[in-house]
Formats: C-alpha cells, structure tokens, sequence
C-alpha cells in the first residue's frame, strides 16, 4: 500500500447512497426467491419487510455512530473503542467470516448463471475462470469510480423495471394469482412467524451492503450526510426488494414450475419476458454480480491487510505488498482460493454464514450507541435523549438478536465454530494480556483507495 492516502472529499449525497445499492446488488432478491419462497412458505415479501425493520433500526444506530467514528466506520471499531478490546476482537473476528465468505458467494451466484445458459458444461470451470480473472485484476489493482459504479446500478435499475412492467402484464393476463393486487404474498393460511423470521435471516444478506457505506465517509462533501446517505441506501435498497419479490410472489405462488430453486433468476427471467429478456436480465444480474465481486475481493483483501500491518494477523504474510503492483498480493490470492470453494456449496448454506457474522456486527452496533451515549456520554436525562439512545438501539439488537437466533442450524455451528477459533487465536496472540490486545488495532482502512 502506499504509504497514508488523503482521500478527495468528493462524494455527494446520491453518489454515496449511488455506491451503497451497487455494493448490494439490488438483481439479489430474483436470485434467493426460490430458496426464501421455499423457507417462508410463499411469503417472500413478508421476510424482506421484518428484515427491513430491523435494519432501519440498525441504519439509525450506524448514523449515529459514524458521526462519533467518522473515519473508521465498522462495527468491531465502534464495539472496541466503546465497550472492550476483546469483545471488539470477537465481533471484528466474527465479521471477518462474512467479508471472506462474500467474494465466494459472487463465484457461486456467477456459477449458477452460467450453469443455466450453458448446462452441458462443467460448472467447476465456469468458477475457476471467474476466480482467476477477479484474481488477477485485483492483483493489479483496481481502480472503482462512484460513476462507473452508477452506470452498474442504473442498468439494474432499468432491468428491474422492464421485470416489473413484464411482471404486471403477465399477472394481468392471469399469470400466477392472474391480479395484481393480492395479499396471498403477504399473508395466507398456512404461515408460521418461525417461517418468516427465518426466511428473513436469508434475506439479510440482501441488505448487506448498506453498512459498507460508512467507508465513504472520509470522502463525503461533507460527513454530516453520512446518516441520511445510510437511511436512503436502507429505504431505497428494501423498497426495490419488496415490491420486486411481492410481483414476484404473485407470479409465482410456489415453486413447482422451476427446475431449479438455488437460484431463481434466469428462469423468472425466461417466464416473465422470453429468451431474449432471460438473456439481458442475466446479463444485467452478471455486470453487477462481477462488480459485487471485484469490490469484495478488493475490500477483504485489504482488512486482511491491514489486520497484518498492526500485527493481529502474522505480518510478513498479512501485511506483504507486490512491490511492483502495491497490492495486498498474498491477501488476494489467499481470497482467490476461498472463492474456488464455490465450485460446491448452495447459495442457501453460504448466504446463512455470512448472515451469523453481519447480524452479530448489526447487534454490536445497536449496543455500541447505548455503551457510548449513555454510560460515557450519560445522556440519559431527558425523554428524548432515553428514546434516541437507550430505547431504539435496544430495540434493534432485540430485533437483529431475534433474527440471529432463527439462523439456519448449519449456518449456526459453523459460525460458532469460527468464533471459537477466533477465541483460541486471540488469547495465543495476546497470551491473556489486555494490554497487548489494545495496542492492536483491527481497523478497516479505506479499501477503496488504490495500492
């Protein structure tokens, strides 16, 4: 890396909230229809509607923090600083599982898109070329403009609406439900709230994206818009999940007519539209998916080297840089190698991991206000200050706490797994020291800035 980058304060409101949508990938809800339709029993909405809520909870939490941290605005930093070094440890560690796990899920979800246009191939090749292209362009470096990153969402924007007005004829020609407005994908006979709620831990990983925003901060016109940037990428971003997957619930009461339900996209595509719209919707969800990708393989890449550089990870290999490229070179082939591991696992399992460690980090920040603003700041004397600093965040870790609790029992183990190994790991590299663990910082610098 080089050396200590000033970033230009040059991001306005809409380009932040811009780069936000991009990071989640909007097209994502066509791809975990089949597998949240399934889980919830045909209410698909409905789990994207209880998983807004406890975001928007947890957006407010994030924009009161990243005015407090405006350089450094992750959960493990705002937990460390707030409550306790080690604790801030575990939840860096447990977030850390996600940022790996991302990059895997594009190579999967790209896997699976190839797989439906080309079945007669075998899909392990479609995963190592992909990995090896993101691979070497991350290797190089990578340079992402917010104005590229618009022109991506823009495209998926325009896509999404020729799905909705494609959906709307094909409901009024009596397609699925055969009327457009129902509230069988809101609400029928046969849902259970244990359904919903975990059919909403699912589609958490839909909204993850929207805490990645806090990055911009150090290149906003100005930070103070970094809290209604969070608020707009979470209204915007579960507003399109919603009415996306409602048309689309409507459309499609039950699975029966798919062949396969890892991944709806291209055959909701092929139904709505015909063969040519499966192909320009593929290749909408494709552009998106690899920018997804090139930005998460960047992005884990540099927390690891970070976590390197400041000794929490061994350093000479963390902490290398290319000395021609200045890039993170062992960090990004390191993420290559976890991503070949898509050639295997569904969406349904990866996508329930990575939510273990996002909802522990959306919990932390919930708690992380309440620890800073009432015990430090001791804002607690008046009726507004309990509401805005005690009663909301509490609210979102129960609710974010709720969620993490209906996780998949796989997703479950394995994500305890990875904490326990996170616990070994950190009393070997502090030998039971709190002192040492404090002199280590596990900060995410700018991952966008070039190496």
């Amino acid at each position: 890396m080089s050396g200590t980058n000033t970033l230009k304060r040059s991001l306005g409101l809409w380009a932040i909230v811009g780069l936000g949508l991009g990071y989640m990938t909007p097209t994502v809800v066509f791809d975990t229809f089949g597998i949240v339709s399934k889980e919830t029993n045909g209410v698909v909405p409905l789990a994207y509607l209880a998983a807004l809520v406890v975001m928007l909870f947890t957006a407010i939490s994030y924009g009161k923090m990243v005015q407090v941290f405006p350089s450094a605005g992750s959960a493990y930093t705002y937990t460390r600083e707030t409550m306790n070094p080690h604790l801030g440890f575990l939840v860096g560690w447990s977030s850390l599982l996600d940022y790996l796990l991302l990059p895997m899920i594009n190579a999967l979800i790209i896997r699976l898109y190839m797989e439906s246009v080309f079945p007669d191939i075998p899909s392990w090749i479609w995963v190592v070329g992909y990995v090896i292209i993101i691979t070497a362009i991350n290797m190089w470096s990578m340079g992402k403009t917010s104005s590229l990153n618009s022109i991506l969402v823009v495209f998926e924007v325009v896509l999404i609406a020729a799905f909705l007005v494609l959906a709307f004829n094909q409901l009024s020609n009596g397609m699925g439900q055969g009327t457009i407005f129902t509230t069988e994908p809101l609400f029928h006979s046969n849902i259970h709230l244990t359904a919903i709620l975990t059919g909403a831990t699912v589609v958490c990983f839909s909204f993850i994206g929207f805490d990645a925003v806090t990055m911009y901060t150090e290149e906003a016109v100005d930070q103070k818009i970094m809290p209604k940037a969070i608020m707009l990428t979470v209204l915007i971003g579960g507003a399109i999940f919603f009415v996306c997957s409602y048309f689309a619930q409507a459309l499609f009461p039950d699975l029966s007519g798919f062949k396969v339900t890892d991944d709806t996209l291209p055959e909701i595509g092929l139904f709505v539209g015909g063969s040519i719209f499966k192909l320009f919707f593929l290749s909408g969800a494709f552009a998106a998916t690899v920018a997804s990708g090139l930005a998460s393989h960047a992005s884990v890449s540099r927390l690891l080297y970070v976590m390197g550089r400041n000794g929490v990870l061994p350093r000479k290999l963390f902490g290398y840089v290319h000395p021609k490229f200045r890039t993170p070179a062992f960090n990004v082939v390191l993420v290559g190698a976890v991503s070949l591991l898509a050639i295997a696992p569904s969406l349904e399992l990866i996508s329930a991991v990575i939510n273990f460690g996002a909802l522990i980090a959306f919990t932390f920040v919930n708690l992380s206000v309440i620890a800073y603003f009432v015990f430090r700041q001791k804002k607690y004397k008046t009726a507004k200050d309990i509401f805005s600093y005690l009663i909301m965040p509490l609210i979102g870790a129960g609710l974010t706490g709720i969620l993490w609790y209906h996780l998949h029992i796989d997703a479950l183990i394995a994500g305890l797994v990875w904490v326990g190994i996170g616990i070994v790991y950190m009393l070997l590299l502090t030998k039971f020291s709190k002192s040492k663990l404090s002199d280590l910082h596990l900060e995410e610098e700018d991952t966008r800035a070039s190496l």
